[in-house]
């Protein structure tokens, strides 16, 4: 058989589980669609990939074969219920934390976006470009497609709803002139490499021995922000891919999903009562 071109590529099946207590289904609904969209339009022509989403029913299982979008409160929610660096059948997932974006102000939309394009654009988060300085220097630099672009001010609407600009292909291009090309969606950069407001990018110098590192758009040394929380793609790029944890089975996590919403109605009973 052939082997696949852009115009070929195989469609990716993406279930999106809300397991999240903050968001309802009639909130995730609009947003899938919006997300479809913008990869069906925007994102898989530039990059040569293809997905297609499907929300998955409250106690049905996400279909085998299928890569994970779970929306979640936060990442000791996540470890709660028993989504780990894996699905259940060793395939990407990515992780929305709803309630922590909430509580910091942000944009959850936004933050869908993003892992769902980063996802798509480095599902074994692995991939790196390699910027060499010297003949005995160099810099790795993570294949992140929406981190040097995260911030909800810098994002687009489709639908009414806020979704995260990401870059192009050149961006990773060293060779690129200022201004030559465009370099993110929105045309908000203007060179390769750039990291716009609050922008980050995860970098390797395979020389200094330190690992991976956060550079941020002001120079400045990395904050706890910054260094990811369990789970998050950031974290998960510095763990061997050997030391990687599957997902619990579905009808395991529907349990402890349960018997967390019963805990949370206890919790808050109790504060009632007080």
């Amino acid at each position: 058989m052939p082997q696949p071109t852009h115009a070929q590529t195989p469609t990716i099946p993406i279930s999106v589980i809300n397991e999240s207590t903050v968001l309802a289904d009639a909130d995730v609904a609009p947003v899938v669609a919006a997300l479809q969209q913008q990869v069906t339009n925007d994102f898989g022509p530039v990059w040569g990939t293809a997905a297609e989403l499907t929300i998955v029913p409250k106690g049905n299982q996400p279909a085998a074969g299928s890569w994970w979008l779970v929306l979640l409160d936060d990442s000791d929610q996540a470890n709660a219920l028993g989504y780990h660096d894996l699905t259940t059948e060793g395939l990407p997932i990515g992780k929305v934390f709803a309630a922590s974006d909430l509580k910091a102000g942000t944009s959850w939309t936004v933050t869908a976006s993003h892992e769902l394009l980063e996802m798509l654009g480095d599902p074994n988060i692995n991939l790196t470009v390699f910027v060499q300085n010297t003949n005995t220097a160099g810099i790795l630099y993570a294949y992140e497609v929406c981190d040097a672009c995260e911030d909800d001010s810098l994002g687009y609407q489709l639908d009414n709803i806020l979704l995260s600009d990401f870059v192009y292909p050149s961006w990773f291009e060293s060779f690129r002139a200022e201004g030559s090309t465009q370099f993110d969606r929105m045309k908000k950069i203007n060179t390769p490499f750039q990291l716009l407001v609050n922008g980050y990018i995860g970098t390797f110098n395979v020389t200094a021995g330190t690992g991976w590192q956060q550079q941020t758009s002001d120079k400045r040394s990395a904050t706890v922000l910054h260094r990811g929380a369990v789970g998050t793609r950031r974290e998960r790029r510095t763990i061997p891919h050997d030391q990687w944890i599957y997902s619990l089975p579905q009808r395991k996590i529907v349990g402890n999903a349960q018997k967390y919403r019963q805990q949370l109605q206890t919790i808050q009973r109790r504060r009632e009562a007080a």
